[in-house]
């Protein structure tokens, strides 16, 4: 008896020494692909500048085919690589300017280093696409109108500005008017609504429909995952890698009672197997090894989410300690938080994706031949309801503490977008009717 129990220490102390080395293993790549991402496109971004200044000079002195003397824009020319700051009028009617050439690779550098490398590496290679589309142009007009063209492409530190400004984190809210509906027990139909909480968002206009405790500190339940999804999805590159389950991460969702996509230990399965198992059947094995793969682990990644949190203007009023939903007095939201998460989520294009398929099969794997199907049962529940328009997304969710809830997108049939939230239904379908009634209601009189 005593050697079993030794034995079963052993394994479970390997268990737990591979488990820390995967986690390290996985802050190690983090930060080289943190790095890689950080200084790579800075590098190309300046050898771009670098050929885009070289022949904005070709350009602005071009010779002709027959010997002449020196013009005041090879003088230039001369003055720029000397670093002096020089007029010049250039052959063919080209006009440039060495302080333009040299404030515009200041203004260039000085960009680079205080703003997202990747946004500016994009704005760089569309500057060399439009100026290899121009350079079919001919005739001096042609060429001068290119010449000046590519003198302001360079000038990105013009740019700037507008470009942090689109690059800020948007932050989304919604406001009540005088004509949002304080929600009761009965809609205007006279069918009758379950929820305790409850919202109905029009996104196009940032207002608040209909509302019912909506900005009540609730549980979310697993409408969590909508934003583990979420923050997973800005920091996954490859969702054909792969990751390897852990009893660990098997035994979390066991542990705590919680659904399951149905993965089992040291199956290895891909990062995009993991975002369908998160929201399709809400398996708690598969949010915390997507949470695993991305941070290193669940703790880690509570922090991602905490800081989207911030980042979205909710930090005030809603803060998780887990990506799965497990009840705990520390995790809350209200359903107006939901719905700016959610709202957050259908702004990206891999969640709208993941939450808007009604099936799903994962990959073949020893432990599952032919995979494993996975249902949003929300949607094939709401699909044969008349709600007024379709409802694209959805991700429910349920704890005692907070009863079943879920948030849903749905578009009508003129392409405006709305977003419910509701929670305390009673059971699923009243769930699933509140949000079909609540649809109604709005996007039949739209």
């Amino acid at each position: 008896m005593n050697e079993q129990l030794n034995d079963e220490e052993e394994i479970r102390a390997r268990h737990r020494q591979r488990i820390e080395q995967m986690r390290r293993d996985k802050e190690r790549q983090m930060m080289y692909r943190r790095y890689f991402k950080k200084y790579t496109p800075l590098a190309a971004g300046a050898f771009v500048l670098f050929v885009l200044i070289l022949v904005g000079m070709k350009l602005l002195h071009k010779p002709s085919n027959q010997e002449a003397p020196r013009t005041e824009g090879a003088a230039a020319e001369d003055a720029i690589a000397d670093g002096a700051v020089t007029d010049a009028v250039v052959t063919d009617g080209i006009v440039a300017t060495g302080d333009a050439l040299k404030e515009n690779v200041t203004g260039a550098a000085t960009l680079l280093q205080g703003t997202e490398a990747g946004a500016i590496w994009r704005i760089i290679q569309s500057m060399v696409q439009q100026t290899i589309e121009e350079e079919t142009l001919s005739g001096s007009r042609e060429k001068e109108a290119l010449g000046q063209g590519i003198i302001g492409k360079m000038n990105i530190g013009e740019t700037a500005d507008q470009l942090r400004e689109d690059m800020r984190p948007k932050v989304y809210t919604a406001s009540a008017t005088a004509d949002t509906l304080q929600l009761g027990d009965t809609l205007k139909s006279g069918e009758e609504f379950f929820s305790s909480y409850a919202i109905l968002v029009d996104m196009d206009e940032d207002s608040i429909l209909a509302e019912k405790y909506a900005r009540t500190r609730m549980n979310p339940a697993s409408m969590t995952k909508v934003l583990t999804a979420l923050v997973a999805a800005e920091h996954v590159e490859d969702l054909d890698d792969t990751f390897t389950m852990t009893l660990e991460i098997t035994d979390y969702g066991y542990v705590n009672d919680c659904s399951s996509a149905g993965f089992m230990k040291d199956e290895v399965i891909t990062v995009r197997d993991l975002f369908y198992g998160t929201i399709l059947p809400s398996g708690a094995d598969a949010a915390v090894g997507l949470a695993t793969y991305v941070a290193g682990s669940h703790e880690a990644f509570v922090e991602l989410m905490n800081k989207k949190l911030e980042e979205l203007g909710l930090s005030e009023t809603a803060h998780f300690t887990n990506c799965v939903g497990i009840y705990d007095e520390d995790h809350y939201c209200s359903v107006y938080d939901m719905a700016m998460i959610m709202e957050a989520a259908m702004d990206n294009e891999l969640c709208r994706e993941v939450m808007s398929a009604h099936t799903y099969n994962t990959s073949e794997t020893p432990q599952h031949p032919d995979g494993i199907l996975l249902s949003n049962w929300f949607l094939r529940r709401i699909e044969d309801k008349d709600c007024g328009g379709e409802v694209i997304c959805g991700k429910t969710g349920y704890v005692v503490q907070s009863g079943s809830c879920a948030v849903s997108y749905a578009e009508d049939q003129t392409g405006k977008h709305y977003i419910c939230v509701s929670a305390n239904a009673g059971n699923k379908w009243r769930c699933t009717l509140d949000h079909a009634r609540l649809y109604k209601q709005f996007l039949d009189a739209s």
